[in-house]
């Protein structure tokens, strides 16, 4: 069996132990579908990926992510974590500032801000479209909302990468302290064909200007400490709705607390509302992996 470099991360935190865990084997080229998909059981975090040679000329590394069960398109912090890999290992040279990550979601760039131990990366997110606004009356989203104060904006269902509803709370104190019936989100998220629903509120703490809490019930997780994909649609679902507001040019975000986590995510929001998600990335494993590759 043959030998490869293997990281395992932490994406968007500060500290060992405070986002969100990724497995990352590199130059795996050799191996099948079915070897990436039997170690990404084997790994059992909630995602791993495989950086390859690229196939596109203007791509620097292609990337393939598996959850323990199935391959999918894109998701944000197993796209910082990889990107931190390429450089990290020399898999991939950055031109201008920039990667440019191929994955099954197109070709999307990647920023490069700062350098050691103080660098900062940051996804290009998928264009997001808005399937759907409000609250349909006597729907399990009206119930499970019921008893919820909530926002500025109304509940929407955003699509892009990824597809989530999205619901704004009127207080931090009110999404931190939420406690879900986890059933009714799993079939929200199977009837809606999305990963779940995604809550935040505009941050009266300090350090941060969102608090945020992802639960992708329709992939059978309870809840995500650090959820890049989720932070980038209810970005652009903001800059949509209040192209100026305070926060449409990017913010910072508080997830995972209510976890014993303490993710911090950035997002940054180009003058055309394109979405860049990003944050700070620590190694916490480096070595080599063994797996049968056919």
């Amino acid at each position: 069996m043959a030998s490869h470099s293997y990281y395992q991360l932490d994406v968007f935190s500060h500290r060992p132990g405070g986002g969100n865990p990724l497995g990352v084997v590199v130059g795996a080229d050799d191996w099948s579908d079915a070897a990436m998909q039997a170690f990404a059981k084997w790994t059992d975090i909630v995602e791993t990926t495989f950086l390859l040679r690229p196939t596109a000329a203007e791509a620097s590394y292609r990337l393939r992510i598996f959850m323990p069960d199935k391959e999918i398109a894109f998701a944000g912090h197993p796209s910082i974590g990889s990107a931190h890999v390429a450089l990290l290992s020399g898999f991939a040279q950055a031109r201008d500032g920039i990667l440019i990550q191929e994955c099954q979601a197109g070709l999307l760039p990647v920023r490069i801000e700062g350098e050691g131990d103080a660098r900062r990366l940051f996804i290009q997110a998928p264009a997001a479209r808005i399937v759907h606004t409000g609250i349909k009356v006597g729907s399990l989203l009206e119930s499970t909302l019921a008893r919820v104060a909530l926002g500025r904006l109304p509940p929407a269902l955003v699509e892009g990468g990824r597809r989530w509803w999205l619901a704004e709370f009127a207080s931090v104190a009110a999404v931190r302290a939420w406690q879900p019936d986890h059933a009714a989100l799993k079939k929200i998220a199977l009837d809606s064909n999305s990963l779940g629903l995604c809550i935040f509120a505009r941050s009266d703490e300090a350090g941060h200007d969102l608090v945020l809490r992802a639960f992708p019930a329709g992939v059978g997780i309870v809840e995500d400490p650090a959820s890049g994909a989720a932070n980038g649609l209810v970005a652009a679902y903001i800059a949509a709705s209040e192209p100026d507001g305070a926060l449409a040019r990017g913010y910072s975000v508080s997830q995972g607390r209510e976890m014993g986590h303490d993710a911090e995510l950035v997002l940054r929001i180009d003058a055309d509302a394109s979405v860049w998600v990003g944050g700070l990335t620590q190694t916490v494993i480096q070595g080599e992996v063994q797996w049968p590759h056919t």
